[in-house]
């Protein structure tokens, strides 16, 4: 059992169990998690049997509703009642901490003992705090430039990892109807535009928060994102796009370009027949998932280093918890366990964590044989070359999200979930404005959302 920074004080009673090797009922933890549907909840708790089996301690797996996370954990923190462990998303990690729901301290720990070099730095990065880390990163993605690489070889086209490389392909490959040379995301109200949104904005460089809060949108860099996001809205078809659209056009083989998650990953080779593509007569064909390539950084003029886009998930160890059995539990996951851990929905669950001091790959290599699919499975590996499997994974090291390195992700959210950023740049791509206006107006509503 590993121990973490605070002193641990066991009353006469409780040592007397330790001694004789009895079972106490508060070795038994408590794990929330929001991966409640029937087969990943089966999954988790086969991960705690085994878990409980290796260590003594058993775990309790208690689903919850993710949209009540944050309104349960403030209760039960309240109530002195918390569980021991939270799998829970990226927003909740530094504000938990500050507030005293999260033990930095034991995390901190945690990802000391598993060796921090073996941890993607994008992920550890948006949990990083002053003096540790509020959470451990478990799993994650990144949102991919999915590209017809087959095309792009045949033109002589570089991978679209820039601006430039992205325009130049539209260029090359625009000719609709037949080939559209992108699909963006133009619909208001959807949050997809948001997500892409975003990336394109980090790509550049250019976040609405800094350290103290909200911040003026630099204008020259502000000015880039929005002529590049007109160049690829007016490369994409009329009317109000979204994921819908932008996956439809691709499989049809409509599109060359597209913004998506990867969740798509196992869609393009042909494994749910919900969602089969339609390149040709054959819905469960891999043939577009062999001509297509993926990019998860990309780079604008003013920011050669890019960014991608990052979800990421944690383990947070509580402050109400039994810490050592917590950390012993967390741990587990992350080693021993991990398989079960990132099995439970590999093409959204990159492993943050990439191997061991002994073996550096161990996880990376092992995430590419588990299956995905729904109505077919398949390892990764079967469908996709390793270079892509390099590209997703490698996406966690430069993973960002506004306000996540300055402890502003909240400020950041209420921005983006306004919708002022989506409204104004569609009115920029109808031309209803031109580009410093635009930034004017993005300013002033950024600084008025509460």
């Amino acid at each position: 059992m590993t121990l973490n920074r605070k002193t641990i004080l066991l009353t006469g009673a409780a040592t007397a169990l330790v001694m004789s090797g009895i079972s106490a009922s508060a070795d038994d933890l408590r794990f929330w998690t929001t991966e409640e549907q029937p087969e990943r909840l089966a999954r988790q708790q086969q991960m705690a049997a085994d878990f409980a089996a290796q260590s003594g301690h058993t775990v309790e797996v208690i689903p919850v509703t993710e949209n009540d996370l944050g309104t349960r954990a403030t209760a039960a923190y309240a109530a002195g009642d918390l569980p021991d462990v939270i799998y829970h998303t990226l927003q909740y990690s530094l504000p938990w901490a500050e507030a005293g729901i999260l033990d930095m301290d034991a995390a901190t720990d945690v990802i000391e003992n598993l060796g921090g070099d073996s941890f993607a730095p994008g992920a550890l990065a948006m949990a990083q705090m002053d003096d540790g880390y509020a959470a451990v990163p478990v799993d994650g993605w990144t949102q991919m430039i999915i590209y017809r690489k087959d095309l792009f070889d045949a033109a002589g086209l570089a991978a679209p990892t820039t601006y430039a490389s992205v325009l130049a392909a539209v260029d090359a490959l625009h000719n609709p109807p037949e080939m559209y040379g992108f699909v963006a995301a133009t619909k208001v109200d959807e949050n997809f535009m948001s997500q892409v949104l975003e990336h394109v904005f980090l790509a550049n460089g250019v976040s609405p928060v800094g350290p103290d809060g909200v911040q003026p949108l630099d204008e020259a860099k502000t000015i880039e994102v929005l002529e590049f996001y007109k160049a690829i809205a007016k490369a994409s078809p009329p009317g109000d796009l979204f994921w819908d659209q932008s996956r439809s056009l691709y499989f049809s083989g409509n599109a060359a370009m597209i913004i998506w998650s990867p969740f798509i990953l196992d869609e393009l080779a042909g494994l749910r027949d919900s969602a089969p593509p339609t390149i040709n007569d054959d819905p469960t064909s891999r043939d577009l998932a062999a001509a297509t390539g993926i990019v998860t950084t990309f780079a604008g003029p003013s920011n050669p280093d890019g960014a991608a886009w990052g979800d990421l998930r944690f383990f947070g160890i509580t402050s109400d918890a039994q810490t050592d059995a917590a950390m012993e539990f967390v741990e587990y996951s992350l080693g021993d366990g991990y398989e079960q851990t990132l099995a439970i929905a590999p093409e959204g669950k990159f492993p943050t964590r990439r191997g061991t001091a002994e073996e550096p790959n161990k996880f990376r290599d092992l995430w590419a044989t588990l299956d995905v699919g729904v109505d077919r499975k398949a390892p990764l590996k079967d469908l996709y070359d390793p270079a892509m499997i390099d590209e997703i994974v490698a996406g966690l090291d430069a993973a960002q999200r506004w306000g996540a390195a300055d402890g502003q992700l909240a400020t950041a959210s209420k921005i983006i979930n306004s919708q002022v950023i989506n409204r104004l740049v569609r009115e920029y791509i109808d031309d209803q404005r031109d580009a410093a206006a635009t930034v004017a107006a993005l300013n002033d509503a950024i600084a008025s959302v509460e």
